[in-house]
């Protein structure tokens, strides 16, 4: 797993918006190598955000993406594996709740890929809830998942659900919209491009944010919202 030119540009964006001033979390810890066919997309994000750094400047020795996150800005990042093999700093199973130790410890905390391999899903994503303090997180999943996971279920607020493709420049980026507001399931037949799309989403840890006791698909709760539910008649 890495950060490559498509998530390099995201995240020099998402500096020029949030910066990290307390402990900041990776999931796994990410590599961050220049793409060179796309060498020159890395100079004009950073010259986009006012960066006056050459990409060559956020690269570290060893291929790791501390340094990356660091001079962004976005925290001097310690990593969460379940073991010690790339060097993780902290060591837990994500299918297992976190401890009480880590509660609301972290600003900030990236995902590049590392949910999708955890079996339990829901305690992961539970997890790192319980790790945010109030601030951002962010992660890829799925889109619904985003809106029912953390806008509803824990009253987050999402500032951006997008669809990215891996290829920089290669298509726009997709918004993917709240199922509950539109009323229906999203419809991606046709519009997601051939090759690698990433989902890319920031979440926003607020003081009203709480984990609810259910979650529940939006689009069946948009259905649902004139009607009488099993729960109300139980």
């Amino acid at each position: 797993m890495g950060v490559d030119c498509t998530l390099f540009t995201r995240l020099v964006e998402l500096s020029t918006r949030f910066q990290v001033t307390g402990r900041a979390l990776m999931l796994g810890r990410q590599t961050f190598r220049i793409e060179t066919p796309f060498r020159q997309r890395y100079e004009e994000a950073l010259r986009a955000a006012g960066i006056d750094e050459n990409r060559f400047a956020f690269l570290q020795e060893d291929g790791y993406s501390e340094t990356l996150f660091a001079k962004l800005g976005l925290g001097n990042v310690e990593t969460m594996d379940f073991s010690d093999f790339e060097g993780a700093t902290i060591l837990h199973d994500l299918n297992r709740p976190v401890p009480e130790s880590l509660h609301a410890q972290f600003d900030f905390i990236f995902d590049g890929g590392t949910i999708e391999h955890v079996f339990n899903a829901p305690v992961a994503l539970e997890n790192m809830f319980r790790m945010l303090r109030v601030g951002h997180g962010m992660y890829q999943f799925n889109p619904e998942l985003v809106w029912t996971f953390w806008r509803r279920t824990c009253n987050c607020r999402v500032h951006r659900c997008l669809g990215l493709k891996k290829i920089p420049g290669d298509a726009p980026a997709l918004d993917f919209p709240d199922p509950a507001e539109t009323g229906r399931r999203l419809r991606l037949k046709g519009r997601i491009p051939e090759g690698r799309v990433y989902l890319y989403y920031e979440v926003e840890k607020t003081e009203d944010s709480a984990l609810s006791d259910s979650t529940l698909q939006s689009d069946y709760v948009a259905r649902w919202d004139s009607h009488v539910s099993r729960e109300a008649t139980a």
